[in-house]
C-alpha cells in the first residue's frame, strides 16, 4: 500500500543506513523464524520482508517484535496474515532511560483479527502499556502459554476462563486488584505467577486448578487465601511470600506432591503446627509468638513486624507500620500511620553514572544510588532510613550526609551516622516524607546560620578561628547562610607548587540562598597563612584571592579591600560571597599558581592493575586503585591472579569517565554496553571499587605460538582545564589522553578435542546420549536439530541452562562472527558439562520454558516421549531384558 511504501521511506531517517538494510533484513529470515527484537528498526525490516518477500513471510511460525519500536502500528495490521504464526513476541523493555530503567513498549491494544491466528500457542506482551487484556487474545483457540508481566492490568476479562488450553499465564508486576471466577475453568494450566500485584483476596474458584504444580502469589496484600488451595492435589511450589497474612489453613500441610511453601514476610503471629514442623515451610519474617499491638501501641511495639526482602524487589506496608531490611543492609522504619492504606515500596538499587549523579567540588561518593517508588507520594509521618556506605577513613574533617534527588536537582538530608557493634559496618540515618533516589556521600563539613536584620556571628566547626560576622541592617529579610571550610597543609602547599616560600590559609566558602548582595559589608576573619604573624608579616607577599563557586577562576582583590592585621588574622569585609583564600609568595601572577593548586587538590593519585586469573587467562581484570590501597588489594587477589605490576601513578578527578582498551592482537565483544568505540567505559570513584572483569579473545590463531598484547587506559570526558601535571607521559595525536599500559599475554592453545573441522560448522563433539534409559535419550543429532531452531536470544537459554555469565561472554567472545557456533558451543558446552546427570533433559525442558521458548520445549517432550514409547517396546519385545537393548532401543532420532 503507499502508506506502507511511505513508511518503508524512513529508513533512511533510521540509524542503520539505507543501502544495509534490505541485506540485512533478508539475513533474518530463516527458515520458519524471524527475531527482530534485536535490532532498534526491526519493525522496519519486518516491513520490507512483507514488502519484497510476503510469500515467505505469510510462512513464518515464529516472530519476535521490540514493542519500543515506532513503525509498532503499522507492522501490528500485517500479522493476521501470518496464518501459520505458532510464537509471537511483542516486548518492551529493549531501551532504557537515563536511569538506566527499562523503557515499556508502546503497545496498548492488539488488532482484532489476531484472534484468528488459529496455530498459535505461544503469546508473549511483556514489558508494555496494557491496561485491559486484548479482547481477541479469548479467541485465540490453541493457545497455551501467555506472558503479560510487567504491564499496567488493573483486571482480567470475566471470560478468561475460556483460554481452555492454557497450560501457562505470567501476570507478574501487573496492578491486579481481583481475579475472575472463570479462572477456575483453566483446567489445563500448570504454572499460574501472579506475584507483584495487588490482590486482596482470591476467589474460591482457584482451588479448581487441579494440574497446577507451581503457584506464585508473593508480593500482593493478601489478608488470607481461601481453603479451597488443599485441592489442589498436583501443587509443588506455593509462594505467597511479602504479603499480609495473618492465618493460613492447616490443610496446605497435607498436599502431597508439595516440596515449597514460602509464607516468609507476613503478619503470621501464629501457624497452624502441622505447617511450623513442615520442612517445606519457609517462615522467616513473620512476628511469631508476639501477642497483638493494641491500637495505642508506639513504636516500640512494631519491632517484630519485619519484612525481610532477600529476592523480591518490593514489599508492603500497611497503617500498622514496620520495619523493613534489604538483602543488601539498608534498612527502614515506617511508624504507624505513615501509610493510610496498604502502599506497595519498590526499591532497587544502580550504579552512579556522573550524568545525572552531579558531585559538587571536593564530593566524595560512598554509596550506589538507592531508588525507592513510588516517586513524589507523600507519608503521612516521616520514615526512617538506614543506608550502608565505605568508611571514609582517610578522609578527615569532613561529614557524610544523604543525598537526595528531586527529579530535578540534589540536595542533602539532615543525616545522623553509627556503627554497628558487630558487623562494624558504618551506616548512614536520615528520615523523609517523600520517596526518590538517594545516595550517600561525604562534604566538607558544613555550617549555617539564619541571617535576621538584627545581624549575627558564623564560625567554622572544622577552625573556629574563621569567623563571619553580618553587623543590624545586613538585610531586610532573613536569609540562609552556609560556611565551609577546606584545611591545606604547609607540606600540600609546598610539594603541588614546588616553592618552600608559598604559604596559604584554609580555603573559605560562604553561599547563601538569596540572589541579592548584602545591604552592609559582612566583616570575615581568616588565620594568616602558617608562619606568618603580624610581626613578621610583609605585605607585598600577601594575596587575597576571590575564586568563583567552581573554583574555575581566581582574581587577586588584595587592591579592592581594606586589610585589617591582628597578630594571628587577618580581616576585611566583602558584600558577596564565593571562595576566599589568603596566599603568601613572592609570585606575581598568584591567580593561575591558586587555579592549578585547588584542582590538584580535588584529585586522587591511582594505579592500574591489569591481571589474569591462574586458571583461566582469557579472563582480564582491570582496576583503578587509589594509591594507598593497591598493596592490600594486590595481597588480596595474588592466590587467584597473575599479572604485571601495577602502572605508574596518575591522578584523577572523583567521577572522572576513563576507558580500558586491548591493543597489539587482543580484543573484546564490541557489542558490550559499556564499550564505547570499541573501549571500556570506568568511572572513578575513590571509595568504590573501579574494577571489571572482562573475557578477551585475539584473532590470531594461537596454536603455534602465544599473543603478546597490552591493554591502555585513555581519559575521557576530562572536567574542563585539567592541570598539565595531571598528563603525564602524554602522547600525541588521537591518543593525547593516554595514562597507561600494562602487558597482557595469552598463552598458547593446548590441543584438545573437537580440533580437527567437521560437518557440524567447525565443531567436532564426542558421541553424546543425555538422560537415561526409562525417560529416552537426547542425541548430538537432537542436539543440532535444537540448536537450529534457538536464535539471538541464546543467551538467555544459556543463563537458565545455568552457565555463568562469564561462560555466556566467552563464548560469545570466541565465536563473536558467527551466530550458529555461539548456539552450538553453548548447547554442547553444557550438554558436557550435564552428561552424567540423569535429570539434565527435564532441566532442558524447563530452561526452554523459562526463557520463553515452549515450541522447543514441546519439540523435545516429542523426542523424549518417542524414546519413552521406544523403550517400553524394546522391554515387551526381549522380555525385560534391559540392559541389553536400552542403549539401541531408547534412543529418540529426530
Amino acid at each position: 500500500t503507499q502508506k506502507m511504501a511511505e513508511l518503508l521511506g524512513l529508513r533512511d531517517e533510521c540509524r542503520e543506513g539505507a543501502l544495509g538494510a534490505p541485506a540485512l533484513a533478508a539475513s533474518c529470515l530463516a527458515d520458519n523464524r524471524l527475531n527482530l527484537d534485536v535490532y532498534p528498526d526491526g519493525c522496519h525490516q519486518f516491513l520490507r520482508l512483507f514488502e519484497g518477500r510476503q510469500g515467505e513471510v505469510v510462512r513464518v511460525e515464529f516472530l519476535r517484535l521490540s514493542t519500543n519500536d515506532r513503525l509498532l502500528g503499522t507492522t501490528l495490521g500485517i500479522l493476521p496474515h501470518l496464518k501459520h504464526l505458532k510464537s509471537l513476541v511483542l516486548k518492551g523493555g529493549h531501551t532504557r532511560d537515563e536511569f538506566g530503567s527499562c523503557q515499556h513498549g508502546s503497545l496498548t491494544s492488539l488488532p482484532p483479527d489476531i484472534g484468528n491466528l488459529s496455530c498459535l500457542t505461544h503469546l508473549d506482551l511483556s514489558f508494555n502499556s496494557l491496561s485491559t487484556l486484548p479482547g481477541c487474545i479469548l479467541h485465540l483457540p490453541s493457545l497455551r502459554v501467555l506472558l503479560v508481566s510487567h504491564n499496567s492490568l488493573v483486571t482480567l476479562p470475566e471470560d478468561f476462563g475460556s483460554l481452555s488450553k492454557l497450560t501457562f499465564f505470567s501476570a507478574m508486576k501487573n496492578q491486579l486488584k481481583d481475579l475472575p471466577q472463570s479462572i477456575g475453568e483453566l483446567a489445563m494450566l500448570r504454572d499460574l505467577d501472579l506475584s507483584e500485584n495487588a490482590l486482596e483476596f482470591l476467589p474460591e474458584e482457584v482451588g479448581n486448578l487441579h494440574n497446577c504444580t507451581e503457584l506464585d502469589l508473593s508480593g500482593n496484600r493478601l489478608l488470607s487465601i481461601p481453603d479451597s488451595l488443599a485441592n489442589l492435589k498436583s501443587l509443588r511450589r506455593l509462594h505467597l511470600h511479602s504479603n499480609l497474612l495473618v492465618t493460613v489453613p492447616a490443610s496446605l500441610a497435607s498436599l502431597p506432591n508439595l516440596s515449597r511453601l514460602d509464607l516468609q514476610n507476613n503478619c503470621l503471629r501464629a501457624v497452624p503446627p502441622e505447617i511450623q514442623t513442615s520442612p517445606f515451610v519457609h517462615l522467616r519474617g513473620n512476628p511469631l509468638g508476639e501477642t497483638e499491638p493494641s491500637p495505642q501501641a508506639g513504636p516500640k511495639s512494631l519491632h517484630g513486624v519485619i519484612h525481610s526482602c532477600i529476592s523480591s524487589t518490593s514489599f508492603t506496608v500497611t497503617s500498622e507500620g514496620c520495619r523493613v531490611a534489604l538483602a543488601c543492609g539498608i534498612h527502614f522504619y515506617f511508624p504507624p500511620g505513615a501509610a493510610s492504606d496498604p502502599l506497595r515500596i519498590y526499591f532497587r538499587t544502580l550504579a552512579p553514572d556522573p550524568r545525572w549523579v552531579k558531585l559538587r567540588h571536593h564530593d566524595v561518593l560512598l554509596s550506589r544510588v538507592l531508588e525507592l517508588q513510588p516517586h513524589g507520594l507523600k507519608f503521612q509521618q516521616e520514615v526512617q532510613i538506614w543506608m550502608p556506605y565505605t568508611s571514609p577513613q582517610t578522609l578527615h574533617q569532613r561529614e557524610v550526609v544523604v543525598r537526595t534527588f528531586s527529579g530535578q536537582s540534589w540536595s542533602d538530608l539532615r543525616t545522623g551516622v553509627e556503627q554497628k557493634r558487630k558487623s562494624k559496618k558504618h551506616v548512614a540515618h536520615c528520615s523523609v516524607l517523600h520517596f526518590s533516589w538517594f545516595l550517600v556521600v561525604s562534604r566538607l563539613v558544613q555550617n549555617e546560620c539564619k541571617v535576621p536584620t538584627e545581624g549575627t556571628l558564623l564560625f567554622s566547626s572544622v577552625d573556629p578561628r574563621i569567623k563571619v560576622t553580618f553587623p543590624p541592617g545586613v538585610t531586610e529579610e532573613t536569609r540562609s547562610v552556609k560556611l565551609q571550610v577546606l584545611p591545606v597543609s604547609a607540606e600540600e602547599i609546598e610539594e603541588l607548587t614546588a616553592d618552600a616560600g608559598c604559604r596559604a590559609s584554609p580555603l573559605l566558602c560562604l553561599s547563601q540562598d538569596s540572589l541579592v548582595d548584602f545591604l552592609r559589608p559582612v566583616r570575615i576573619q581568616l588565620p594568616l597563612p602558617p608562619g606568618v604573624t603580624g610581626l613578621n608579616l610583609d605585605r607585598s607577599r600577601l594575596h587575597l584571592l576571590h575564586g568563583d563557586l567552581e573554583g574555575q577562576t581566581w582574581d587577586d582583590i588584595t587592591s579592592q579591600v581594606v586589610l585589617e592585621f591582628t597578630h594571628l588574622y587577618a580581616v576585611f569585609e566583602v558584600t558577596h560571597f564565593s571562595w576566599y583564600w589568603l596566599w603568601y609568595t613572592t609570585k606575581t601572577y598568584i591567580g593561575g599558581i591558586a587555579k592549578k593548586v585547588y584542582e590538584r587538590l580535588r584529585m586522587y593519585q591511582v594505579n592500574f592493575i591489569a591481571l589474569q586469573r591462574k586458571k583461566d587467562p582469557e579472563q582480564v581484570l582491570l582496576q583503578c586503585v587509589p594509591k594507598h590501597k593497591v598493596d592490600p588489594v594486590l595481597k588480596k587477589l595474588q592466590d587467584r591472579y597473575r599479572g604485571p605490576e601495577p602502572s605508574d601513578m596518575v591522578e584523577m578527578f572523583e567521577g572522572e569517565q576513563f576507558f580500558a582498551a586491548f591493543e597489539h592482537g587482543i580484543s573484546i565483544d564490541m557489542d558490550r554496553p559499556d564499550c564505547v568505540d570499541g573501549r571500556l567505559s570506568f568511572i572513578f570513584y575513590s571509595h568504590l571499587k573501579n574494577m571489571k572483569e572482562i573475557y578477551v579473545t585475539s584473532p590470531v590463531d594461537r596454536k603455534g605460538q602465544a599473543v603478546k598484547g597490552q591493554v591502555s587506559f585513555y581519559r575521557g570526558a576530562v572536567p574542563e582545564s585539567v592541570p598539565e601535571d595531571a598528563r603525564r607521559r602524554r602522547r600525541k595525536g588521537p591518543d593525547s589522553l593516554w595514562l597507561a599500559t600494562l602487558p597482557i599475554k595469552l598463552p598458547r592453545l593446548k590441543p584438545r578435542w573437537g580440533e580437527n573441522p567437521s560437518p557440524l560448522n567447525g565443531f567436532s563433539f564426542p558421541p553424546l546420549n543425555l538422560g537415561n534409559a526409562e525417560t529416552g535419550y537426547l542425541t548430538q543429532a537432537n542436539l543440532l536439530s535444537i540448536a537450529r531452531r534457538v536464535g539471538a536470544d541464546w543467551q538467555t537459554l544459556g543463563l537458565h541452562l545455568g552457565l555463568t555469565y562469564q561462560q555466556i561472554e566467552r563464548i560469545g567472545y570466541n565465536n563473536r562472527e558467527d551466530l550458529n557456533k555461539q548456539i552450538l558451543d553453548m548447547l554442547f558446552s553444557w550438554a558436557q558439562q550435564n552428561s552424567e546427570d540423569p535429570d539434565c533433559v527435564s532441566k532442558l525442558i524447563t530452561a526452554m520454558k523459562e526463557s520463553g521458548r515452549q515450541d522447543i520445549a514441546d519439540e523435545v517432550e516429542t523426542i523424549i516421549e518417542l524414546g519413552r514409547q521406544k523403550y517400553r517396546e524394546s522391554i515387551r519385545r526381549v522380555g525385560l531384558e534391559q540392559e541389553s537393548s536400552a542403549e539401541d532401543s531408547a534412543i529418540a532420532m529426530m
